[in-house]
């Protein structure tokens, strides 16, 4: 039985806990997004890939690879006590919380296991993502008394990336989708994403897994499948399993794919963490003391001077406050800003020393004709609301002639690299030199959408949205700019020789890989994609095997784009 560390000395081997060599990127014949090959100092390569662990990983077939075995357990250490206080190396206080059975003899948790030692440069970056965080995340773990696993569910979610942004509109650490977020509070808007928010976001994830663990038999397990699947589609099939007489544990269910392989990857990686060094992983130690430190400055503060005044780069201050989305802080607030340890002191005192009216910049712009407020805060990066209340304005009318206050950013543009336009911006250049060629441009036009145009350009929906700032969901607007990579030297598309042997030589097929929705059956998706039944069944041999095929379930489609309607 392990007991609070707030409650009790703990007796601990002291380990050595040093920086090593870990985990490459997944291939993408995996179908799914790489994680980010660089360490958050590199923007152009932080923010260059969609970070979605539990996409990122293949899914591979139980006990399908030999696992990599563990080391003989080392002689056992003398133990030393120490007091919560004294423990130097945040990593000790993680193992010290474990409480939950790895099951390390499953299969599923085995070839979990087997991906992180195979690639073993993903746990440095992981934990090297995880310096700025880790400490606050796992002292609210200690405060509810919860198992200390949690903290390394956000290396399953995000790979501690506090930018990740799903394809399903999921966002931040916790990756909250925008109404899970709405419905435990954090705000989301023009300005601001608090799913982002480091502090927030990390209380309303805990808050969600203990209501969960509350309401499914009290069983962790269950509670981290419904974090990934929701609730509903785990009850669901505990109710299945009841009526059948078999057990309700997470093992026995049946459940999403990604459900089947997202918790044993928790599991997986807490293993690797209690037991790294007879894995022969060596973990960077992190020092067991705060990173950063909450300032309340009161009122909006262009992000750039609040680097300065705290006397860092302005990357460090978007790392700690990843929720706001422009050059500023929110108009409305909150104006908490984080910034490290070290540096709060100053801050107070450069910040107190800043006339108010010298937060933000402030520029004149006079309307001309033509202009709208839209069209005026759009140019500014601002809102119509915020011109309104800033110039008292009742209504949308301006008169040509006239004068509005602007509220503007006080550094270029360009040096605002972590906010959203900046990061769609570093994203959009890297693709375009991956693929060696300048990009269209589509203007949408009514009754456009992702997969209309994916198909009229031979591009995957996916890209498609990612190139552009989007998830696959988002609505398209008539009048937006989109940006169309060159689709002859993406290698996503599928060629002539890589086809099926059944299937015809014609240049306009292409290879989908598609995800079935909720409520899709094979016969609807065949007739979505103008295909026969019996041609998906011969593609996808290992899925239609399966009496149902459900939400979540992948398939491999060759679509002639030429025929689907």
């Amino acid at each position: 039985m392990r007991y609070p560390l707030q409650f009790s000395i703990i007796a601990i081997a002291i380990v050595s806990l040093t920086g090593c060599q870990m985990l490459s990127s997944v291939n993408e014949s995996n179908q799914s997004a790489n994680p980010v090959e660089a360490d958050s100092t590199d923007l152009s390569k932080l923010v260059s890939e969609e970070i979605v662990i539990a996409a990122a990983m293949p899914i591979t077939a139980d006990g399908q690879d030999d696992i990599v075995e563990r080391a003989d357990d080392p002689a056992p250490l003398e133990p030393i006590l120490l007091s919560p206080a004294e423990i130097e190396d945040l990593w000790i206080k993680v193992r010290a919380g474990f409480k939950l059975d790895h099951h390390i003899d499953n299969p599923r948790v085995k070839s979990e296991l087997n991906w992180f030692l195979r690639h073993p440069a993903y746990i440095e970056r992981v934990t090297q993502r995880a310096t700025r965080y880790l400490y606050h995340i796992v002292n609210e773990l200690e405060a509810r008394d919860l198992p200390m696993e949690l903290a390394l569910l956000p290396v399953v979610e995000s790979a501690y990336d506090p930018f990740a942004y799903s394809h399903g509109k999921a966002s931040g650490l916790w990756q909250f989708i925008p109404s899970t977020g709405k419905l435990y509070g954090l705000k989301i808007d023009y300005w601001y994403d608090g799913r982002r928010n480091v502090v927030e976001a990390t209380d309303a994830a805990l808050t969600y897994l203990t209501d969960s663990h509350k309401s499914l038999n009290q069983d962790w397990m269950l509670a981290l499948a419904a974090y990934n699947s929701g609730e509903g589609n785990v009850r669901y099939s505990m109710r299945k399993n009841t009526r059948a007489g078999k057990p309700i544990d997470f093992f026995s269910l049946h459940l999403f794919r990604e459900t089947q392989a997202y918790v044993p990857r928790l599991l997986a990686i807490s293993e690797l963490i209690a037991n790294a060094e007879a894995y022969g992983i060596e973990l960077k130690p992190i020092i067991n003391e705060p990173y950063f430190e909450i300032v309340d400055v009161g009122s909006q503060i262009d992000l750039a001077r609040a680097a300065e005044l705290a006397e860092i780069s302005i990357e460090e201050l978007y790392l700690l406050n990843p929720a706001f989305n422009k050059w500023t802080s929110h108009p409305d607030g909150p104006h908490e800003l984080l910034v490290p340890k070290e540096k709060a002191a100053i801050f107070t005192e450069n910040l107190a020393k800043l006339p108010a009216d010298q937060r933000i910049a402030w520029k004149r712009h006079q309307i001309r004709s033509g202009d709208n407020l839209g069209s005026i805060a759009q140019k500014y990066q601002t809102t119509v609301s915020t011109i309104k209340n800033v110039n008292n304005l009742r209504n949308n009318v301006i008169v040509t002639g006239d004068s509005l206050l602007i509220p503007i950013a006080t550094a270029n543009l360009d040096d605002y690299q972590l906010s959203d336009s900046g990061r769609l911006k570093t994203t959009q250049a890297y693709v375009e030199k991956k693929y060696g060629a300048e990009p269209q441009k589509y203007t949408v036009k009514s009754g456009d959408s992702f997969w209309e145009l994916s198909r009229t350009y031979g591009v995957s929906m996916r890209s498609l949205a990612k190139w552009n700032g989007m998830a696959t969901t988002d609505l398209l607007y008539p009048g937006k700019e989109l940006l169309i990579f060159n689709t002859k030297s993406n290698p996503s598309l599928t060629t002539v020789a890589s086809l099926p042997s059944n299937m015809p030589s014609n240049n306009m097929i292409r290879k989908v890989n598609y995800r079935v929705r909720s409520g899709e059956s094979l016969a609807r998706i065949a007739d979505k994609f103008n295909v026969s039944l019996s041609s998906i069944r011969k593609w996808n041999q290992s899925i239609t095997a399966q009496k149902y095929i459900q939400p979540g379930d992948r398939l491999t489609l060759y679509v002639d784009i030429t025929r689907t309607e």
